[in-house]
């Protein structure tokens, strides 16, 4: 494995362990809301978003090399990685989406 392969590869981990933290606590917040503790599951939400933000700035630093002409190789850890990166994302919409369906069936007004 090459150095610029071995900088690949790390990067992609990285972006993993981001964003694979921030998938779990978007899972705890959304066990949070079933139970109606809504100040809980907003603390794993923004928790959340910071785990990811980690991990989705390690994925612009390896777009920026690419837009600086430096070309990246593509392996399957860094397609795992990306797969991960879009996963959180859309994790995280959908237990914002639903931390406001479980205040709806509580009966909140602030929804």
């Amino acid at each position: 494995m090459t150095s610029e392969e071995e900088k690949i590869c790390n990067a992609s981990f990285e972006i993993i362990a981001g964003v694979g933290q921030a998938r779990s606590l978007y899972i705890r917040a959304i066990h949070s809301a079933e139970a109606f503790d809504f100040d809980q599951a907003g603390a794993y939400i923004d928790e959340g978003k910071k785990a990811y933000l980690e991990g989705h700035a390690r994925h612009t630093e390896l777009l920026q090399q690419v837009v600086d002409g430096t070309e990246t190789p593509v392996n399957m850890i860094l397609a795992h990685a990306e797969d991960q990166l879009m996963s959180a994302e859309g994790f995280g919409i959908l237990a914002e989406e639903f931390i406001t369906v479980c205040k709806l069936i509580e009966g909140r007004s602030d929804v």
